[in-house]
């Protein structure tokens, strides 16, 4: 009889929570790689050279680190789901807004308030993956994220062929973000309205325990390999491998749609081998890739080390933030919070640290130095637990 009442429950309540998870995770995705295709357009509109443009593209990381803290306290308290609605408007709001701004000082605004609102869906929305990935009793966090991936490739691809197209920059992002708004206020009722104020208020505020703090260093190291594939994949295709502008950019495509992949499929691979296995077979997977990159000089082993990178670190991330939110006598959303904060300071800092490193050395030497970092990852992937 329980069978049969979970059974019900499941298709009543748990399918059409799974599945508005999957959507707002591809929302997230799409909204912020819909901005990468705006950038040129700014930075012409606006006048500006490249260093006030890294400038204010700070204001995006800026605003994502600044909400995750408190983010992780307002899910606690007020439940994932009004969370997510609540940030999901705001990223719609915001996107059109960053064709409009008139100087600098309002993009990096706009720019800042837009990382707010993504920073505060990312926390969000993984807390309430890892709510029902422990009703389900089973893996669903790389799925979810493999909605996260495609949504990165399809926001950034759909924003180039409106543009393409000759849709004005205003008009195209208002589309999108129409697209968006229309996806959060359809699954917003099919979201749990658990709200995690059930949990002691006072935990809250606690400090978070060393585990937290393992599993967000690891996460820094899996999201600063992300970075480095980001910005300098092209760079070191063409200046080490003889690439040109114009195919440079093919290895970060490979490594995209290897992740993609990869993670489309990974609750199969971690329900079958157990999330440990699979951080330390996809650690050591993606740092083999660099080192196969960075130390065979024929080209197409670069692209194929790429390739292997996006394989292997595709449900790192995922696993680590499953583990963060199971963690005993610990708030999810707390933790979530702290291991994203870190992971995003991992992406944000992560390029910055290996340029200084190349200026010392080379890019080649840089790049090898992350699989380093991720064969540290692979043999502290017993931490992660079951």
């Amino acid at each position: 009889m329980s069978r049969v009442i979970s059974a019900a429950v499941d298709r009543g309540g748990l399918a059409p929570a799974a599945r508005a998870t999957r959507l707002i995770f591809l929302v997230s995705g799409i909204g912020m790689a819909a901005w990468a295709p705006m950038v040129p357009y700014a930075k012409a509109r606006l006048g500006l050279d490249d260093a006030s443009l890294g400038l204010v593209l700070l204001a995006f990381g800026g605003g994502s680190m600044l909400v995750m803290p408190l983010v992780g306290w307002l899910t606690q308290r007020y439940g994932n789901r009004r969370v997510i609605v609540v940030g999901g408007v705001l990223l719609c709001v915001a996107l059109p807004g960053l064709a409009l701004a008139a100087h600098a000082v309002a993009l990096a605004t706009i720019l800042f308030c837009f990382g707010m609102a993504l920073g505060a869906v990312d926390v969000a929305m993984n807390a309430h993956a890892v709510e029902v990935e422990r009703r389900a009793g089973r893996p669903m966090m790389s799925g979810f994220h493999g909605l996260f991936s495609v949504g990165g490739l399809g926001g950034a691809l759909g924003m180039s062929v409106l543009l393409a197209l000759g849709l004005p920059l205003f008009a195209a992002a208002l589309l999108v973000a129409a697209l968006l708004a229309a996806v959060v206020a359809v699954q917003w009722s099919s979201l749990l309205d658990e709200a995690r104020a059930t949990v002691a208020r006072a935990k809250a505020f606690a400090m978070p325990r060393g585990i937290v703090l393992l599993l967000g260093l690891l996460c820094f190291i899996s999201f600063l390999a992300e970075g480095a594939m980001l910005d300098w994949s092209a760079v070191f295709l063409r200046e080490f491998r003889g690439f040109d502008a114009a195919t440079a950019g093919v290895g970060y495509a490979g490594f995209s749609v290897a992740m993609a992949l990869v993670r489309l499929v990974g609750d199969r691979v971690v329900a079958r081998i157990g999330p440990v296995l699979t951080v330390r077979l996809g650690a050591s997977l993606a740092a083999a890739g660099f080192l196969l990159a960075t130390l065979v000089a024929w080209p197409p082993a670069a692209l194929i080390g790429f390739v292997l990178v996006g394989f292997g670190a595709a449900n790192i991330v995922p696993v680590m933030f499953g583990a963060a939110g199971r963690l005993p006598g610990a708030s999810p959303e707390i933790s979530l919070a702290t291991v994203t904060m870190l992971g995003y300071a991992g992406l944000l800092s992560g390029p910055a640290l290996i340029g200084f490193l190349a200026q010392a050395s080379n890019l080649a030497a840089a790049l090898a130095a992350v699989a380093g970092l991720l064969l540290l990852t692979a043999a502290s992937a017993r931490w992660v637990r079951e």
